[in-house]
């Protein structure tokens, strides 16, 4: 073999001249699949997805009501119509207290940057990746920097920042800086038809709504489509887990064709219910619905409360593993010299009292003045071990912001129409030390699909999670869950079919998504149990419904035969003694309206009925229509609404546990006279003040002794 045809020897010399460290903006360039770019559509989404995210965090964390506008503006409107994506400027603005100028380039510039890493509390960005990570992927497929606005001061100029990422080094260069009274951007403005009414109005990025705030701007290669997993969508399911939110978006003007591949459009959850088609004593309480004028989709503030502010936690010492507790042992000595380990422990720790750090200091033979650069990897263990085995408090719950049930109703209010709202919210449980609380709502009905399966919406931290369905645990909870037994279909391990929406809501410090993309939810057991327990509850109160339902329809059907023969059975009776027929007619009728009509609901905001209970009305359900229409007086606009009395009436037949059968078949008591043998009809004698009371019922809105015969 000659030489020529021998390879080199590669030797430790060598392959060390190879090696070099790359930096993480280098690594998710070149894998920002995991990051949700995997394909345009997606990566417009993850765009809108990650800036929105910012914005709601920042106006919460500053107590100001967000204000959001989300514009799409299609760049290459006349591309030809094989083209399956196009060039888009995507611009997000908000109200929210806006960023120091220092700090502009670390925020957009640089990956795995951010202040919400490291401590445990509930917010919608966890990792500092994504929206750097959108205008990396928009230099990338444009060559475009990102532009960024921001007024921190309303009497201020606003910021105008143009950046690049740097792959290579992680940081942002700066190619424009400088001042503008130009925010928000006049050109949005002036974009279409519909901005310019709205702006007119005063609706529409006003500078008296938007006196501080940011503005970021992307351009980027992407698709725009409309359907399941796009940009209306997500801003949909947005706005009904914010319903304190006020958002505004602006479509591009030409929709992408669709793929075949592509997820359709079936099951949606339909529009919003209108005010007309909610049941409520006082109009102004209608809850707000969505709008489009030009185009322009506006999605309404639901309620005017922040969500209750969350505090930060300290970790539980049950939810730590033994190499984090070496590290932040190591962490405290270098900050702390000559700190001790009895301070460490409660000044590191949630729920560890002083007694508590004593009974720990004694685990491993040491004292409360022990140091901590005295601790040896051996008590280290040991101390580890008495974590696990001892006894205590779970965290605190106060670094949460759950949506709650009133907030849960009004946006499946505002997102979707249907006749039957329930919502559930379960107590806060840990899981890893971490606290995390499971919401669910449903809704049932309406003008949702009733030959098609269950439609799941799933959210973490009030964000929609609109990919890798199958493989989170909120999805796997619902296919487990028996909805048989709440009278649904249901196929084995599938999800159950009919008009029906769920949503299941996870709040936590830390969501234990799957991948850096945030898709799905880990399928932890402690999570996927309280998941389960929220949708039974759920459930509960939509099975009581459907009985109840049943019932007044089977109530309704025998109403339909009672009358299909009052008339024949007066025209009988008036032939056999001369009863008046008309007015025997009447008072038949009367009593049929009685005993099979249905009452009213009548609910206060939190779906609770006000003076009476009933199966279908529990803690946190909203009854939109009434299955089948009650007879009554009626109005010009339903003539067969029951009258002021009537509903009234109802309303105390209602609180009654078990209704009046339709005939009273018992025969009145008869008494024998003396002397006789023939019974004449019992005479109803007065109370006995002195005796017992004799035991009363409500016949036509009056108390009667139960012994008095009625018509029948």
């Amino acid at each position: 073999m000659s030489k020529k045809d021998t390879a080199p020897k590669v030797t430790a010399e060598t392959m060390a001249a190879r090696q070099r460290d790359i930096s993480v903006s280098e690594f998710f360039a070149k894998n920002r699949h995991l990051l949700g770019f995997d394909n345009p559509r997606k990566a417009l989404l993850t765009t809108v997805k990650e800036a929105v995210d910012n914005s709601l965090d920042a106006c919460e964390e500053a107590g100001i009501l967000p204000d959001i506008t989300v514009v799409i503006e299609d760049l290459q409107p006349d591309r030809g119509r094989d083209v399956k994506q196009s060039r888009y400027r995507i611009t997000v603005v908000d109200n929210g207290p806006g960023i120091v100028r220092k700090q502009v380039e670390n925020v957009f510039g640089r990956l795995l940057f951010g202040s919400k890493f490291h401590r445990l509390k509930m917010s919608r960005g966890q990792q500092g990746i994504g929206i750097s990570a959108a205008g990396m992927y928009g230099l990338i497929t444009t060559g475009k920097p990102m532009l960024i606005q921001t007024r921190p001061k309303a009497n201020q100029p606003a910021h105008h920042i143009e950046l690049a990422m740097n792959t290579k080094t992680n940081r942002a260069e700066v190619t424009v800086d400088e001042e503008t009274e130009d925010f928000p951007l006049q050109r949005l403005r002036n974009l279409t038809p519909g901005t310019r009414e709205l702006a007119s109005r005063g609706e529409y990025l006003s500078p008296k709504d938007y006196p501080t705030g940011t503005s970021v701007t992307v351009e980027l290669e992407g698709r725009y489509q409309k359907g399941r997993g796009s940009v209306d969508e997500f801003l949909e399911l947005t706005a009904i887990a914010n319903p304190h939110a006020r958002i505004t978006l602006v479509p591009p003007s030409r929709e992408s064709a669709a793929e075949e591949d592509d997820p359709g459009t079936k099951n949606r959850a339909g529009k919003g219910a209108t005010p007309a088609d909610i049941s409520t004593e006082d109009p102004q309480a209608a809850p707000a619905v969505t709008t489009e004028t030009g185009g322009v989709v506006v999605f309404p503030r639901g309620v005017q409360e922040l969500p209750p502010e969350t505090k930060e936690i300290q970790p539980h010492p049950k939810g730590i593993e033994l190499g984090i507790l070496l590290q932040m042992l190591k962490d405290y000595e270098a900050t702390e010299k000559g700190g001790t380990l009895y301070n460490f422990l409660q000044e590191k720790f949630c729920r560890v009292s002083a007694s508590t750090a004593s009974e720990f200091c004694s685990a491993i033979k040491a004292t409360s003045r022990t140091k901590v650069a005295d601790i040896e990897p051996p008590q280290a263990e040991l101390l580890y071990k008495a974590f696990q085995e001892a006894k205590l408090a779970p965290p605190p719950t106060d670094c949460l912001a759950p949506i709650g049930v009133r907030q849960l109703l009004a946006g499946m209010l505002k997102g979707v129409r249907a006749e039957f709202y329930a919502a559930s919210s379960r107590e806060a449980e840990v899981y890893r030390g971490r606290p995390f609380q499971i919401e669910a709502a449903i809704a049932f009905g309406g003008e949702l699909a009733a030959d098609e399966s269950a439609r799941v919406i799933r959210f973490a931290n009030r964000v929609p999670l609109l990919f890798q369905q199958s493989a989170c645990s909120s999805f796997k909870s619902v296919t487990e869950t028996n909805w048989r037994n709440y009278d649904l279909q249901q196929p084995r391990e599938s999800l159950p079919i009919g008009p029906l929406v769920i949503m299941i809501h996870m709040a936590s410090v830390w969501v234990p998504f799957t991948s850096e993309s945030k898709e799905a939810i880990a399928d932890y057991d402690e999570i996927r149990k309280e998941m389960k327990l929220a949708l039974m509850e759920c459930g509960r109160k939509l099975g009581a419904y459907l009985k109840k339902r049943a019932r007044m329809k089977r109530e309704a059907e025998r109403r339909d035969v009672f009358q299909k023969y009052i008339g024949e059975i007066s025209k009988a009776i008036n032939a056999i003694n001369g009863t008046d027929a008309k007015a025997l007619y009447d008072a038949l009728l009367a009593q049929a309206k009685k005993r099979t009509a249905i009452a009213d609901l009548q609910l206060d905001e939190d779906g609770k009925r006000i003076k009476d209970e009933d199966p279908a009305d529990q803690d946190g359900v909203i009854i939109v229509d009434a299955p089948s229409a009650p007879i009554g007086g009626g109005t010009a606009a339903d003539p067969f609404a029951p009258t002021k009395a009537e509903a009234a009436r109802l309303k105390v037949a209602a609180m009654q546990n078990d209704e009046p059968p339709l005939l009273d078949v018992k025969q009145a008591p008869r008494a024998k006279s003396k002397g006789s043998g023939k019974a004449e009809p019992a005479k109803h004698a007065e109370p006995d003040k002195g005796g017992a009371k004799p035991k009363m019922r409500l016949v036509g809105g009056k108390l009667v002794p139960v012994e008095e015969p009625g018509l029948f």
